[in-house]
């Protein structure tokens, strides 16, 4: 018995180590040493890269040209079937792609995880001259952009400041909120409007539009957005757009209401 809780044990710490290694890697740090590892894991340098390694062989990492080690194809494949996962992607594909087409922007689909907006699709227009790059995957600053928004516009109020004052609100602009207070009464003017709009808070170039998609409960499921280079978009196609984006996000929220049923 004692062999066996022993055995546990090793195996435990084994993947928790993996997965300190593996939560290393962020949009500033695409690519890790083995020096790295051995400073995060506290160990010597020969024990990081046997972890190394060993993630190597599961193709969770790979090695880089260049030398360290980036994130390897079974990450991918992970990051394909977590989004398969999440049934909204399946729903909403089609109704993006038709909005990206009509409006000739990038459309995303975003939802809280963790407390943390984080953009799980997007779409971009056939004939779209302009493309921004927002990845599957990405997570958004909570205080600042239409999508982070609007999905806690909608949250009680003492669930918004808890998940405010467990961020570092930074600020992006002269426009970015960080004031919790203030964010608080904007996010019920999204509310009372029903769609978040914002301009230069995130990037002085850009603008968002983004309207919540409810769930059969009501509960709002995902945020549905577009974003724009600023000085594409006149005063007199701004209201273009909002209708465009709160028609696409009711029509997903009844597809969604259907399928849950």
């Amino acid at each position: 018995m004692a062999s066996e809780t022993s055995g546990y044990r090793e195996r435990n710490s084994t993947a928790d180590r993996a997965l300190i290694i593996l939560g290393m890697f962020t949009e500033d740090r695409l690519q890790i040493s083995a020096n790295d590892v051995a400073e995060a894991l506290g160990s010597a340098r020969s024990t990081a890269y046997r972890y190394l390694q060993t993630l190597v062989g599961a193709s969770f990492l790979e090695e880089a040209p260049n030398g360290g080690f980036r994130l390897g194809v079974a990450v991918l494949e992970l990051a394909r079937l977590a989004r398969r996962g999440y049934g909204l992607t399946t729903i909403a594909q089609p109704v993006m792609r038709e909005l990206a087409d009509e409006v000739g922007e990038t459309v995303l689909l975003t939802r809280l995880v963790d407390d943390t907006a984080v953009c799980i699709e997007r779409c971009e227009g056939a004939k779209q001259l302009v493309r921004l790059s927002y990845e599957r995957g990405s997570r958004l600053p909570i205080n600042a952009g239409a999508s982070a928004l609007t999905l806690l516009a909608w949250l009680p109020e003492k669930e918004i400041r808890s998940i405010l004052g467990r961020h570092e609100l930074q600020r992006f602009t002269d426009r970015t909120l960080t004031d919790v207070d203030r964010l608080v009464d904007r996010l019920d003017r999204i509310r009372t409007t029903g769609y978040g709009l914002t301009v230069a808070e995130v990037d002085p170039d850009a603008m968002g539009i983004a309207a919540p998609i409810f769930d059969e409960s009501g509960s709002v499921a995902a945020a549905l957005s577009i974003v724009a280079i600023r000085r594409r978009v006149p005063e007199d196609r701004t209201d273009v757009l909002v209708t465009a984006v709160r028609a696409a996000a009711d029509a997903l929220s009844a597809r969604l209401a259907v399928v849950s049923s």
